[in-house]
C-alpha cells in the first residue's frame, strides 16, 4: 500500500471519513460543474450519457440496466426510486449479526452481490460475473474512486463505465443533486411521491435549523471523532455536510492546524480541550470510539458539553438523498434546541 493511500485510508474510513476525510490535494475544479445528464428514452432503448464530476461524458448505446455502487451511494439511489437495477455494492453493507449497515439505508442487502463488506475488499472475480454496465461511487480525491482499491482498479474500470461524484469542499445539497440527476437519468421518477415527500421534508428540516440557531443564539458546535491514540476536529470548510450545516447558520468549531487535505486537525487526548464547544457532534460509526468507549478518557470527560450531557450522535458518512439526509437535520435541529451555554 502507497504512502498516500495509506493516508486516504486512516483519514477517511479509519477516522472521519466525510465529515474529516484527508485528501491529498484539492479538487479538480471540474468537481464543482453542473454537467447534467442526457436522459435516455422512455425504454431505456435510446443512447445515454452522463457527465460525472471528473468531468468525464461517461456513454452507453443504452441506458444502463446493471449497475454497481457504493453501498451508500446505492442507498442513495434507492431513495430516487431505483431498484432493479442495483445489482451489487461494495462497501459496509452487513453488520457482524448479518442485520444491514446503517450506510445501506432501505438497500435490500439479500437481493445485491456484496463485493466487498470493508475498506480493501473489492471482488473482481464477482464484480466481472455481474456482467456490470456502470460503476457508481463518491469521490473525495482527484480521480480517487471511493473504495475501489488503488491496487486492483486497472483490472476492475475497464470492465464497465465508471461515475464519481465529489462529496467534499462542496455543501451537502451539491452531492444530493448530482445523484438525483443520476437516479433520474438511469430512469427513476423525481416526481413521484416518495421523492417530492423526500424533498419536503429535507427543506422542512432545514428550515428547523436554521429556527433552532435563531433561538438559541451563540452556540458553539464541535464536530468529532476518536480513536485510541488521537482526538480529531473536523472542519466545515471541508466536509460537506458540515459546510451546509454552517450554510444554515450552525456556528461549528473550525480547527487551526489542519492535517494533509485540511479535513480535519489531529489532537493528543491530552489537548481535546482546545476548543470550547457547547454541543458535540461524535461520529457514530463502528470504526470510532463512542461514548461508552470514551469514558476511560479523563480528558474527554471533562469537557463541558460532555459534563452537561450535550454529545449528540453525528452520522459522519451522509447518505446523499433527501430521504438520507433530512433525519440528519431533524436530529441537529433538536439537539441545538435543546443545548444551553456552557463553554
Amino acid at each position: 500500500m502507497t504512502d498516500a493511500l495509506s493516508a486516504r485510508r486512516l483519514s477517511r474510513r479509519g477516522l472521519l471519513a466525510a465529515g474529516g476525510a484527508a485528501t491529498l490535494a484539492t479538487l479538480l475544479a471540474a468537481c464543482g460543474k453542473d454537467d447534467t445528464a442526457k436522459p435516455a428514452t422512455g425504454n431505456g432503448s435510446g443512447p445515454w450519457s452522463f457527465t460525472d464530476d471528473r468531468g468525464t461524458k461517461v456513454e452507453a448505446a443504452a441506458r444502463p440496466t446493471r449497475v454497481v455502487a457504493f453501498t451508500g451511494v446505492a442507498a442513495a439511489l434507492i431513495d430516487f426510486g431505483l431498484d432493479k437495477q442495483l445489482v451489487g455494492v461494495f462497501g459496509e453493507t452487513k453488520q457482524a449479526d448479518g442485520t444491514a449497515d446503517p450506510q445501506a439505508g432501505d438497500l435490500n442487502v439479500e437481493g445485491v452481490e456484496i463485493l466487498g463488506n470493508v475498506w480493501g475488499e473489492f471482488s473482481l472475480e464477482k464484480y466481472a460475473a455481474l456482467r456490470p454496465e456502470l460503476l457508481v461511487t463518491h469521490m473525495y480525491d482527484p480521480d480517487a474512486l471511493w473504495y475501489v482499491p488503488d491496487e486492483s482498479k486497472s483490472k476492475i474500470l475497464p470492465l464497465a463505465p465508471s461515475v464519481a461524484i465529489t462529496t467534499a469542499r462542496v455543501p451537502m445539497t451539491k452531492p444530493i443533486e448530482r445523484y438525483a440527476a443520476l437516479a433520474e437519468s438511469l430512469g427513476a421518477d423525481l416526481s413521484a411521491k416518495k421523492v417530492t415527500d423526500a424533498k419536503t421534508r429535507f427543506d422542512a428540516a432545514a428550515e428547523a435549523v436554521r429556527q433552532a440557531v435563531k433561538a438559541n443564539p451563540g452556540l458553539k458546535v464541535m464536530a468529532c471523532s476518536g480513536s485510541p491514540d488521537l482526538f480529531y476536529v473536523s472542519n466545515p470548510k471541508v466536509s460537506t455536510d458540515l459546510m451546509y450545516f454552517a450554510e444554515l447558520g450552525v456556528d461549528i468549531v473550525v480547527p487551526t492546524k489542519l492535517e494533509s487535505g485540511d479535513y480535519f486537525e489531529a489532537l493528543s487526548w491530552e489537548n481535546t480541550g482546545k476548543f470550547p464547544a457547547d454541543l458535540i457532534l461524535l461520529d457514530n460509526r463502528s470504526t470510532a470510539l463512542q461514548p461508552k468507549d470514551l469514558t476511560a478518557k479523563p480528558t474527554w470527560q471533562q469537557l463541558p458539553a460532555v459534563k452537561a450531557n450535550q454529545v449528540t450522535p453525528w452520522d459522519a458518512v451522509p447518505r446523499f438523498s433527501y430521504a438520507g439526509s433530512a433525519p440528519l437535520l431533524e436530529n441537529l435541529a433538536t439537539a441545538i434546541r435543546n443545548a444551553k451555554k456552557v463553554s
